[in-house]
């Protein structure tokens, strides 16, 4: 039984965001059999794969993430990034600065 609570409990903490977006309030979304648990904050917008899907590289999941995202924010998504579980969208509410904050990504070296 404790194992049963100890799974359940970490698999609830998968969904909980990463730390910028952590405290913000999810809207769980479906799009073409992905499910994501999407966050808004600033010019930014993440989308957590919540369901169990094959997905080995972000190909498959770039553009459900992305409109998952869209539909969220009610913004144009600029790009997308990150991996099949957790993907990052720049915000093209303000296209101007959505701009700046990928030419800002693009130009900082590592």
């Amino acid at each position: 039984m404790i194992r049963y609570l100890f799974l359940l409990s970490v698999l609830a903490a998968c969904s909980a965001g990463t730390p910028y977006f952590r405290d913000i309030p999810a809207t769980r979304i479906a799009v073409n059999g992905s499910v994501f648990d999407v966050r808004v904050r600033g010019d930014l917008a993440e989308a957590v794969r919540i369901n169990t899907q094959y997905a080995p590289r972000l190909g498959p999941i770039k553009d459900r993430a992305g409109l998952a995202m869209a539909q969220v924010s009610g913004c144009p998504i600029l790009d997308v990034l990150g991996d099949a579980a957790v993907t990052v969208g720049v915000l093209g509410c303000d296209r101007a600065a959505g701009e700046r904050l990928l030419l800002t990504a693009i130009s900082t070296p590592n």
